[in-house]
């Protein structure tokens, strides 16, 4: 049986390990830094960067969603990004990524959210279809860019 929960303190190492195993899958494991420390500290410290939601499938951890708000200019309020959706390989075809999905959805419409946002690899082709299949709209026009490292270092002294 699927139940889904807020994610709270307590579940800071679930967190990271869950997080690492996305990171696996995605064939990012070596750039995931992430610790415990990190996951209390942003998503349950006096200024949260994030929250999340985990499934659990008969008491067992099945995955986790994890989201934070943005805020676009020309709608003139918020979104929501989620950055993570997650389900262990092993529990997949349960409909849990959609129940998760869908209750990032009910967050974000019940708080007036304009919409909910994510990305998606390029080669996860059973994520893409996934999300086809749920009538999401692909924006092919917008690449995603990042200034991370050294760049974002670089960066700051252009701003000086």
């Amino acid at each position: 049986m699927l139940s889904i929960r807020p994610a709270t303190a307590d579940d800071a190492l679930l967190l990271k390990t869950l997080i690492h195993e996305l990171a696996k899958y995605e064939h990012l494991d070596h750039e995931t830094i992430i610790t415990e420390e990190d996951v209390l500290r942003d998503g349950f410290g006096s200024h949260a960067k994030f929250r999340a939601l985990l499934a659990e499938w008969d008491g067992q951890p099945a995955g986790y969603a994890l989201f934070f708000e943005f805020y676009s200019t020309f709608q003139g309020r918020a979104g929501l990004f989620l950055e993570d959706i997650f389900v262990r390989p092993e529990l997949r075809k349960r409909g849990i990524g959609k129940e998760l999905l869908a209750r990032v959805a009910s967050i974000a419409w019940d708080e007036d959210y304009f919409c909910l946002r994510w990305e998606v690899l390029d080669w996860n082709k059973p994520a893409i279809d996934f999300y086809k299949n749920l009538g999401a709209t692909f924006l092919d026009e917008w690449k995603a860019v990042c200034l991370i490292g050294d760049a974002l270092q670089t960066a700051t002294s252009k701003a000086q």
